[in-house]
């Protein structure tokens, strides 16, 4: 299997599947990366508000190579950010049996598309859902045109439900849609008793009892994401056994803790980096992810949570509801809004008046997780069909 990925910049969560898919037997991967800029590292990130500079290597254990990008005005925040007229020419010489896409949504990633449709078999991977669909015009148009990008694929590697439904709908056919899973590096987040201890202590630096109940949110600061969520908790469930940590950083930081002010059980912590994240989400008892959208397809950070076995109440509009979150099991799903609010004030009273059930969920979420690993993304991309 000699695959080439195309991709526009390093991501710390497709870094370490690269490196685990380089070191598989049988398998040769080159990563070709089309927002060039992006070699230089660290990059002031508009919505977290700050220098970012990850923590784990992205670059370690595979091959790769930046391609020159001459766009007037680099990056991923528009169409003609990325522009690589040397992109099919350095694919074409490392001779791959075929090529896998990362976003379609570039004007270089589409023109590889259409260039090689025919010549080697294309592999398209995007997380794109229909959940933020509105009727309409535009969604009329929309449907048109990526019925057409999507006949310059050959096989969609869909990451649940929502995605496959999402392929469906723009005229990807049954044989054509294959099942490759969002997975993070579910053994670094498993970890050990030891980070179990780590965290205890790091609660009780932060006035936290054993016997409170902990709930977590870890993203950025921004609307579509809303930690404000947290705050209405906050202010619909008065108890003193439960604390509200919010890790992150954004635009609706200073608005949060201004909202915050004079309830010590909402504790603020900065971003955290990805060597300390199965430490954070320790930290908590839940972890919620309440996105009210447009955009959150999938949401890894409920995989992360739950390979440190932690239970999660997650938005009807994250991608990754269908496939992770079994209610009473893995977790529970809410309707964003004021009637979701009021479902999980009484889901959280009734928890912690009896918190046991949460320890015994640990098991059953490892156990759902499995599936969503990077062992099966291995599995899985070995099992295509290109004849």
């Amino acid at each position: 299997m000699r695959i080439a990925v195309v991709s526009t910049h390093p991501i710390q969560y497709y870094a370490p599947l690269f490196r685990f898919m380089a070191k598989e037997p049988g398998v040769e991967l080159k990563v070709f990366y089309t927002w060039s800029q992006s070699e230089l590292g660290s990059k002031f990130d508009v919505d977290f508000g700050k220098i970012i500079e990850w923590d784990i290597p992205l670059l370690d254990g595979y091959a790769f190579e930046f391609i020159d990008n001459i766009s007037n005005d680099p990056g991923v925040h528009h169409f003609n950010g990325i522009n690589n007229p040397n992109l099919n020419k350095s694919i074409a010489i490392w001779k791959p049996e075929f090529v896998l896409v990362i976003g379609w949504n570039f004007k270089s990633h589409l023109a590889c598309m259409r260039y090689f449709k025919g010549k080697i078999p294309v592999l398209f991977k995007g997380d794109s859902t229909l959940l933020d669909e509105k009727p309409g015009l535009k969604k009329i148009l929309r449907r048109i045109s990526l019925t057409w990008v999507y006949r310059k694929v050959d096989i969609a590697l869909y990451v649940g439900k929502n995605n496959f439904d999402y392929f469906k709908k723009h005229g990807l056919q049954d044989n054509q849609l294959h099942w490759v899973p969002h997975a993070v590096d579910n053994t670094r987040f498993r970890g050990g008793k030891e980070l179990e201890e780590e965290a205890k202590l790091w609660r009780r630096r932060l006035d936290i009892r054993d016997d409170e109940l902990v709930v977590l949110f870890a993203g950025k600061f921004e609307p579509k994401k809303d930690p404000d969520f947290m705050i209405r908790l906050a202010k619909n469930l008065p108890d003193t056994r439960l604390k509200l940590i919010l890790v992150g950083n954004g635009i609706l930081e200073s608005e949060l803790k201004e909202r915050a002010s004079g309830d010590k059980r909402i504790i603020f912590l900065d971003f955290q980096n990805q060597q300390k994240m199965p430490l954070v989400y320790r930290l908590c008892d839940i972890f919620v992810l309440p996105s009210k959208g447009p955009g959150e397809t999938w949401g890894l950070a409920v995989n992360e949570a739950m390979a440190c076995k932690r239970p999660v109440l997650v938005s009807k509009k994250c991608g990754c509801v269908p496939d992770l979150v079994e209610e009473n099991v893995t977790g529970w799903v809410f309707e964003p809004g004021d009637t979701g609010d009021l479902e999980m004030k009484e889901l959280l009273q009734k928890t912690l008046n009896d918190q046991s059930r949460l320890k015994a969920m640990g098991e059953q979420i490892w156990t759902k997780l499995q599936p969503y690993s990077y062992e099966t993304v291995i599995e899985q991309m070995k099992s295509i069909n290109l004849s």
